[in-house]
Formats: structure tokens, C-alpha cells, sequence
């Protein structure tokens, strides 16, 4: 294996999207939304400190209260939501990046404690997970039996996705990250272990992505195929998901959003990974290619160079290092994150990690 990063620093087009190189900020959930579940000042620094990643895909989103599953999330569907998301975006272009948002509804990973009213969560069938879920006071509740939606329910979670889609744009964002994978709800109606539903969104894989090809076209329209990806996780296990045959469902997924035209798939799959699809789920949806599972510098410059995919995503790295490009860049190591940061809080571990001694960026 090469240790010649070159090829992560060659500039791609995604669609609309240019990015100056291949490394890619992977969403990740930092609990750290403030009044109203509207970003503040600190996400604004959080993100702009990384923007010289050749992308920035935000924290999950939810697209309306009823998506909501963690404390301290953000929300894309209240005006100061939209307010607080637009200095995020104008810090990070100002300092020279490129970032979409990652809208998600968590359906049936919540609890009647996030719910309007103290409503049931909403999920594809009357299935509940196992295990506990972290409620609004950071208590530990088990999770409740999710309302299996109907089709009004589903149009009207459809519209949520395709408005907070608008409000995205308002805020200034670059694009849209659909989030189809880690057990949220697009994710639940794909898989069989959350799906038994015997009507046109459920039974054969054709049909279970048919919630998802709604969702991605519904927010084609509002900000184009062009500046959209679309993220699955066929392999994994969080929040109780499985299926029957991944190997399967998955290419047909991405063969369902195909007639969008989109900008690329992200898809969460270990690098190693024997029997890999991540290549065939983006040729079927006949876009580019993102991947994402525990890459370094080094197996990531070999997945871009050998082909296997068009850029990478790192997570975890990029909690520490917010000059990661630059890290890679001259080969210099990465610093390590303090676990007990990760969820919730202020500043500290959040945006008080400094960049190499010496860096400029990248």
C-alpha cells in the first residue's frame, strides 16, 4: 500500500459540487445545539475550523420535531434554526469551504419525551428497538413501541424532507445529504428487520425503497439532483437494524434514486470489507462515490487511486484534527479526541483543538 496521498488532493466534480480534494468531514452528532435546536456561535467556529476539508457534511437534522432522537440536536425547520444554520454556512465560505446539510427523521429512534405532545415515535411498523435511548435530560428511557405510519403520514414526512430541503437552501448551504442509513427512519423502511409492511413500501426491496426514492425526489425538486447525495449503511447494526440480504437491497436502493441525477452516495462500509457493494450501490444510482468505515491517510489515498471510490470520509479524526487535509497532506500524525467530549457540552473538546504547530491548513 502506497503512503503517497496525492491522489486525495486532486479536485473532483460532484455533480454541481467542486471540491479541491477528495477528504470529506463525515456528519457526526456533537449534542450541542442551543435555544430552540438552532445552532449557535460555537457550531459556526466548530465547522469553520474545518473547512479546509474538500467537503462538510453536517451533523444529522432533523426535518421537523417529530424527528427529533437526541438531545442538543439541530433542527431545519424553525426560522432560527434556518438563522443559526446561515452563520454556520457563511463562516465556513468565508473561510473557504464547501458544506451540505444532512437531513434526517429519526422515526422510531425517539421517545415520547422529544415527541409534540408526548406522541408515540413513527416508524414504518409497530416494531420498537432494542436498548435505551438518552432522553431530553440525558436519562436513560427504553424505547417505546413506534405508531406504524400511514400514507397520509408518510406524504406529510415527505413534505418535512422536501421544506427543510428549502430552508437549507435559504441558509446558503452548498447542497443536501439525505440520510438513509444508521437505523433512522429512510433507513428502517429499507431494511427487513424494521419494515413488515405488506403494502406498496414494504415487502420486496423494490418496494421498501420506495419511501426513499419519494424523499429523494421530492427534494430533487426543491434544490436540484445535481447538489444532492444520498448516505446508506448496509452493514450496520446500530440501533437494532438488520436485513435478510443487504447485498441485495442495497443496489436496488440506489438504482431507485438513479433517475435524480445525483451529485454522489456516501455509504458507510468498513474499509476491508470482503464482499463490498459500496461500488455497486453508486454505479446503480449511476453517480460518485464516498465511502466511509475507519480509513487512515493510507487506505484512503488507496481507495481514490485504485478507483474503489471518488473521495472519503473520516469522523473521528476530524473531532481532533480540524487540519486534517493538511495533516495527510505532509503525512504528520493525528492527534486523539477525548471520548468523554464527544456528546453535549461547550467549547472544550469541541472547538479548542488546535491545529498542527506550524500548519497554515491545507
Amino acid at each position: 500500500m502506497s503512503d503517497d496521498p496525492r491522489p486525495l488532493f486532486e479536485p473532483v466534480a460532484f455533480g454541481d459540487l467542486t471540491l479541491p480534494n477528495r477528504v470529506v468531514m463525515a456528519p457526526m452528532t456533537r449534542n450541542r445545539a442551543g435555544p430552540g435546536n438552532a445552532p449557535g456561535p460555537l457550531t459556526a467556529t466548530y465547522y469553520a475550523q474545518r473547512a479546509s476539508a474538500g467537503l462538510i457534511v453536517t451533523e444529522a437534522t432533523q426535518v421537523s420535531p417529530h424527528g427529533q432522537s437526541y438531545p442538543a440536536t439541530p433542527g431545519l425547520h424553525a426560522q432560527d434554526q434556518i438563522e443559526g444554520w446561515r452563520a454556520v454556512v457563511d463562516a465556513v465560505h468565508a473561510a473557504g469551504g464547501r458544506i451540505v446539510a444532512q437531513l434526517c427523521h429519526g422515526g422510531r429512534i425517539s421517545h415520547p419525551a422529544f415527541q409534540p405532545g408526548g406522541a408515540r415515535p413513527v416508524a414504518p411498523s409497530a416494531i420498537a428497538p432494542a436498548g435505551h435511548i438518552y432522553g431530553p435530560d440525558w436519562s436513560k428511557r427504553a424505547y417505546e413501541v413506534p405508531v406504524a405510519l400511514d400514507r397520509l403520514g408518510i406524504e406529510a414526512i415527505v413534505r418535512d424532507f422536501a421544506t427543510a430541503a428549502a430552508n437549507a437552501r435559504a441558509a446558503g448551504f452548498d447542497g443536501i445529504e439525505i440520510h438513509a442509513g444508521n437505523g433512522y427512519l429512510v433507513d428502517q423502511f429499507l431494511r427487513d428487520g424494521s419494515n413488515r409492511r405488506d403494502d406498496a413500501y414494504g415487502g420486496p426491496p423494490e418496494r421498501r425503497a420506495r419511501f426513499l426514492a419519494e424523499v429523494v425526489e421530492a427534494v430533487a425538486d426543491r434544490v436540484g439532483g445535481a447538489r444532492l447525495g444520498v448516505r446508506f449503511s448496509p452493514w450496520n447494526g446500530y440501533n437494532d437494524m438488520a436485513d435478510s440480504a443487504p447485498e441485495r437491497l442495497f443496489p436496488i436502493a440506489g438504482k431507485s434514486v438513479a433517475p435524480f441525477g445525483l451529485a454522489y452516495v456516501h455509504v458507510v462500509e468498513p474499509v476491508g470489507t470482503a464482499t463490498s457493494i459500496a461500488r455497486r450501490i453508486a454505479d446503480a444510482a449511476a453517480t460518485k462515490l464516498i465511502v466511509n468505515g475507519g480509513y487512515d491517510a493510507a487506505t484512503a489515498a488507496c481507495a481514490v487511486g485504485s478507483g474503489d471510490a471518488d473521495a472519503v470520509a473520516f469522523a473521528k479524526p476530524f473531532i481532533a484534527n480540524p487540519d486534517l487535509a493538511a495533516r495527510i497532506a505532509a503525512g504528520r500524525p493525528f492527534a486523539e479526541a477525548d471520548k468523554a467530549t464527544i456528546y453535549g457540552g461547550g467549547a472544550r473538546g469541541y472547538t479548542d483543538y488546535p491545529d498542527y504547530p506550524g500548519d497554515d491548513g491545507a
